[in-house]
């Protein structure tokens, strides 16, 4: 009988000693509840405003002048790089003719 009263006692004891204070038993105790920040409260946010430069946005129009001028930036390096191919590959082909010559005279 007094190892069990001794017993409770100390396991009494042990769960009283683990909590950080005695404010946290009342806590617990009474089921009184933690303050805390609501996940679902809905913050005001401020007005839309305009950014400051919107008047100086560039229209369809400007845009569609922009792919243009990209076209024919495109076409102009098309031309320039077709041009400088054709004159190596006749650069290459000479070359070549140049080396066949050669090995066939070995």
């Amino acid at each position: 009988m007094l190892k069990n009263k001794l017993i409770f006692l100390i396991s009494i004891l042990f769960l009283i000693t683990s909590c950080e204070t005695m404010k946290d038993i009342k806590k617990g105790l009474t089921g009184e509840k933690v303050t805390s920040t609501d996940e679902f409260l809905v913050k005001k946010k401020d007005p839309l405003i305009l950014p400051p430069d919107y008047e100086n946005l560039p229209s369809p129009e400007d845009r569609k002048i922009a792919k243009e001028n990209v076209k024919s930036f495109e076409e102009t390096l098309k031309t320039v790089s077709s041009e400088t191919s054709t004159s190596e590959s006749s650069k290459s082909s000479s070359t070549e003719k140049s080396i066949l010559k050669k090995i066939q005279n070995k």
